[in-house]
């Protein structure tokens, strides 16, 4: 839900956050996924439906629905809420500046 504000479209504050704590699990756990050679990048945010890219080396990992897993478990943790991670194919949004 985007709420308009002049020329701007902004998220609710409460969404703000929302998107920050999901930035910062994702961020918690990219440097270990980097040292194997792969990444993971968020998409998109749907409710709470989160779909993450993962690239490199966790594109055919053995161990990649184990590292989703955990993803999806330490975000459930923090958010207090059920999220269901979901990766897909295709482009990332760009991170912001």
């Amino acid at each position: 839900m985007l709420v308009e504000t002049g020329d701007l479209k902004q998220l609710p504050a409460v969404e703000q956050d929302r998107e920050q704590v999901i930035r910062a699990v994702i961020d918690e756990v990219r440097p270990n996924l980097q040292r194997d050679g792969g990444d993971c990048q968020l998409v998109e945010i749907d409710g709470n439906k989160i779909m993450v890219k993962l690239t490199g080396a966790c594109v055919f990992c053995k161990l990649a629905g184990a590292t989703v897993e955990g993803i999806q478990a330490r975000l459930i943790e923090r958010l207090g809420e059920f999220v269901r991670l979901i990766p897909v194919a295709g482009p990332a949004k760009p991170r912001p500046s």
